[in-house]
């Protein structure tokens, strides 16, 4: 196993999958990345037909006989965040907001657009470069729009932390349900995010015999510097196993034969079952958590199995 840095953006996505690929000669790549990168990694491994494991999650619909997606698409968290926050809460009223990115309006997009067709109304959007640390103008556009909750898409890192430290400082009180936020970044968040509801496919408190593994794996590997796993993480490791399963099945490595088995292998991992569909995206098991006073996340709802819909209907 190697391991390459596409330094989050598509000009180090190009270096990273030439070298993985023509230079290296890898047998497969599974790669947590932003869809930018991915935009363009893809190409160069769709040329040389290696199979592609992407495992963030994203915006939906991309699709190649080489790509395949174990990862959530927003229908599958959009969908429960909904039914879950107007069930609980009563929402009516929703404000959204996230980072001005292709994740970022791809997910506010069709959570507003689910909103509509479920007969609830959005009072305003807003979307902030992913390294603006000022977050003044869009508290001031929800405070003023009085929602009844707020949803958030932001780009992993600086946003989640610039945002919820002035959001706590404002005083705002509103049911908030991100749909980037992961446990560790939570963790250091602390009680600026207190209340946080978020659904994801993966969370430590899970409990099943592959969570339990990997969680024993991780503590006799690392010892207390052990990071907790996340949705980020979790996916990797799902892809890794189901990139090593489809090799096994294959009995060689051989890209065509590889490609094939990977709509046919599945395992038993940390979430629950992986498999990857004719369409090359996969049905997630999804959990609601809430974020505790100290950080961490309690999980209040199990959503169940939920389907990815139609993304590359081409596939079939």
């Amino acid at each position: 196993m190697r391991v390459y840095d596409d330094q989050s953006g598509a000009e180090g996505a190009v270096k990273a999958f030439t070298k993985a690929i023509l230079d290296d000669g890898v047998t497969g790549i599974v790669g947590m990345e932003t869809s930018a990168a991915r935009n363009a990694g893809q190409p160069i491994a769709a040329r040389e037909n290696v199979p592609y494991i992407y495992t963030s999650n994203y915006e939906g619909g991309a699709c190649a006989p080489n790509l395949f997606i174990p990862a959530p698409v927003p229908i599958q968290v959009s969908e429960p965040a909904i039914d879950y926050v107007q069930e609980q809460m009563d929402a009516e009223t929703w404000f959204l907001v996230g980072s001005d990115y292709a994740y970022g309006r791809g997910a506010v997009n069709f959570f507003s657009e689910l909103l509509t067709d479920k007969g609830y109304e959005v009072v305003g959007t807003e979307f902030n470069p992913i390294d603006a640390p000022d977050w003044t103008s869009v508290l001031q556009s929800i405070r003023a729009a009085e929602p009844d909750a707020v949803v958030s898409a932001f780009a992993a890192g600086a946003p989640h932390v610039t945002f919820f430290q002035q959001w706590h400082e404002g005083g705002f009180d509103i049911p908030h349900v991100s749909l980037t936020v992961d446990e560790q970044t939570a963790k250091d968040l602390g009680e600026t995010v207190e209340g946080l509801l978020y659904p994801s496919p993966y969370f430590t408190e899970l409990d099943n015999d592959g969570n339990d593994a990997l969680l024993a794996a991780l503590e006799d590997e690392f010892g207390e510097e052990a990071q907790l796993p996340n949705y980020l993480s979790v996916p990797q490791y799902n892809g890794v196993r189901l990139l090593g399963n489809a090799i096994e099945q294959a009995g060689s490595t051989d890209s065509e034969a590889i490609i094939e088995a990977l709509s046919q292998v599945e395992f038993e991992g940390p979430s629950g079952r992986v498999a990857v569909d004719k369409q090359h995206h996969a049905a997630l098991n999804i959990w609601m958590g809430e974020v505790r006073p100290d950080g961490t996340t309690a999980v209040v709802h199990d959503f169940g199995l939920i389907e990815p819909g139609d993304q590359c209907p081409g596939l079939n």
